[in-house]
């Protein structure tokens, strides 16, 4: 029987990305350790604008580090990024196909930038084509495609030199419920049929049910990380949501009648407790208020979000939203 450790897909210590600014420095990625087993599915969760992107630039060789260091498929990504780049594919955030060539076309011209063969190319193209249902229309220009088709070519183009790591910068932004569900199904059957490592970053908590592991990343930083099941665990409450015709009366009282801490997130009162249903029915003798509704819910992953950062990961992108309209008007 063989002793051999696998070594790890990703390995990362003390990574940091700094930018100048007006005011003195950004800190984008803060002091990153992350490793990630080979064959996972890795899930980097948080909101837009914590340092997600930034990170798999660095783990791509698309941005060098300010410090730290990072392995993957066992080399720097900074001293030996040539050897990593022939090792991962890429799906980044904004769509990079060329509109006017075929399916066949933008796959060819990816496999020959990666030097392989005729055959070879041929032999990749069939198989990641028909391994993201689109071999029927692969001599059709990408511009007939649906948002949903070209992000399943964008993925099959990253697949198509074998990469033993794949980097899926939110790779369902933008797509409809349907349509997300449908990449994550491509990507479980990709799984399936490879032992290849995907390392996927996404704002979207139900997208994060589908990984083997999870790192939560906040202001640059990683706050929690393990497996989807044991962060639901870990929180070990109920959240109760109501809305009031007064919500800072109702924390106020929560606090004062109940002995419970409270807080408006979403446009709702929220608060965690072991056991909501027994909870509820003292909001509505003990509060005095009016209460338009209520619900319980078991723990999400919104949950576990809410209780390492102190707020939701709609309220996070709520402020970033906003001034993304200002700058527009």
């Amino acid at each position: 029987m063989s002793n051999t450790v696998r070594e790890p897909a990703i390995e990362v210590v003390g990574l940091t990305k700094s930018y100048p600014a007006a005011d003195g420095v950004v800190e984008a990625v803060r002091g990153l350790d992350l490793r990630v087993e080979a064959g996972q599915t890795y899930g980097f969760l948080g909101p837009n604008g914590a340092g997600k992107s930034t990170t798999i630039e660095m783990l791509c060789t698309i941005r060098n580090p300010t410090s730290g260091t990072a392995r993957v498929a066992g080399f720097d990504v900074v001293r030996e990024r040539t050897e990593v780049r022939r090792r991962i594919g890429l799906v980044f955030q904004q769509q990079t196909l060329d509109q006017q060539l075929t399916a066949e076309q933008n796959l060819r011209f990816h496999a020959d930038l990666y030097g392989l063969s005729r055959a070879d190319a041929d032999r990749r193209i069939g198989e990641v084509l028909e391994m993201v249902a689109l071999t029927d229309r692969r001599r059709d220009p990408v511009v007939k495609y649906s948002g949903g088709m070209k992000r399943r070519l964008e993925i099959a183009r990253g697949l198509v030199h074998a990469p033993q790591v794949l980097f899926l910068d939110e790779p369902t932004i933008g797509l409809d419920p349907q349509t997300r569900a449908a990449i994550w199904d491509y990507l479980r059957d990709l799984r399936q049929r490879t032992e290849i490592t995907v390392f996927v970053t996404t704002h979207y908590m139900d997208e994060a049910e589908h990984c083997d592991r999870i790192a939560i990343m906040d202001h640059g930083q990683v706050v929690v990380e393990d497996t989807p099941e044991a962060l639901k665990s870990s929180v070990g409450t109920d959240r109760i949501a109501l809305r009031t015709d007064d919500d800072e009366l109702a924390i106020a009282r929560i606090r004062e009648r109940l002995g419970l801490e409270a807080g408006v997130h979403e446009g709702q009162v929220t608060l965690a407790v072991p056991e909501g249903a027994q909870v509820v029915p003292r909001l509505f003798t003990e509060l005095d208020l009016h209460i338009r509704s209520v619900t319980v819910t078991r723990p999400s992953l919104d949950d576990v979000f809410l209780t390492y950062t102190g707020r939701t990961i709609r309220d996070s992108e709520a402020p970033r939203a906003a001034a993304g309209r200002a700058m527009t008007r």
